[in-house]
């Protein structure tokens, strides 16, 4: 797993750590986890990811583009 160094505000630090107490998680988790909610994700994930959708569905790729981009917005919203 790739390491990375960020800096934060005092408060923002806090807070994470906090939420990261609370959930049972580490602080590499929530950064993890909001960066996935936002859509964060290589190119080659987001192409598997499509390809993956036609493959299942019997889509065209603007239609399984679409279906993906769908998808992604509905899971940012949860």
């Amino acid at each position: 797993m790739a390491r990375i160094t960020i800096s934060l505000s005092e408060d923002t630090h806090r807070a994470v750590k906090e939420a990261a107490a609370r959930q049972g998680k580490t602080i590499g988790k929530i950064i993890e986890e909001s960066l996935a909610f936002y859509g964060i994700k290589s190119s080659a994930r987001a192409v598997e990811l499509v390809a993956r959708a036609r493959e299942y569905a019997g889509l065209s790729e603007h239609e399984a583009l679409q279906l993906a981009t769908e998808e992604t917005d509905a899971e940012r919203q949860r």
